[in-house]
């Protein structure tokens, strides 16, 4: 019996050196990642402020430095959504552009989808999207499609399926006719 304890202490210790190997290997990957980070800052900033020399003419060069512009423009114009983002409200002039590019994607096929005001089922977009067609990835992109039509980026109809966003006046009269798809007949 202490042959095959033995065993299994040597395994231990062997997947006990693996794993702190990779643990240092991840502390590494991660130090090296903070550094490039702070090197890409400091080179967009750099760029940001040569723009911004080279725009100003010589003589309004020491009026520049005097004024101190703000430097908020040019970091929100560097600023691009990400992957878990949160949904903005749609609001006039908005574009796609300043979704996530998931919400961006599905956005972009309900808009391409059929014609003829049914919309697209949330396992037409799952598919759209080329994911696997399980339940939880269809309820996933429910989930998506719910928020963006709860924030006015889509619509979403009685019977649950996803359109593009109208405009108010629009929206009021498809609502109002009478046997339209969803409204229990």
């Amino acid at each position: 019996m202490a042959s095959v304890m033995g065993l299994l202490e040597e395994r231990e210790a062997a997947a006990r050196v693996r794993v702190e190997e990779l643990q240092a290997e991840a502390d590494r990957i991660l130090s090296e990642l903070a550094s490039a980070e702070a090197v890409l800052e400091r080179r967009a900033i750099a760029r940001v402020e040569l723009a911004e020399a080279l725009a100003a003419p010589a003589d309004a060069a020491d009026a520049a430095t005097q004024e101190a512009p703000e430097p908020v423009p040019a970091a929100k114009a560097v600023k691009v959504p990400v992957a878990g983002s949160i949904v903005p409200h749609f609001g006039e002039g908005m574009t796609v552009e300043a979704l996530a590019p998931d919400y961006r994607r599905i956005v972009k096929l309900v808009e391409s989808g059929p014609g003829g005001g049914e919309g697209v089922s949330a396992k037409e977009i799952a598919s759209g999207l080329a994911l696997e067609l399980v339940p939880a990835k269809i309820e996933g992109v429910r989930s998506k499609a719910r928020r963006l039509a709860e924030r006015g980026w889509l619509a979403v109809s009685p019977s649950g399926r996803f359109t593009p966003r109208q405009s108010t006046g629009t929206a009021l009269a498809s609502t109002a006719r009478p046997g339209g798809r969803g409204d229990g007949s």
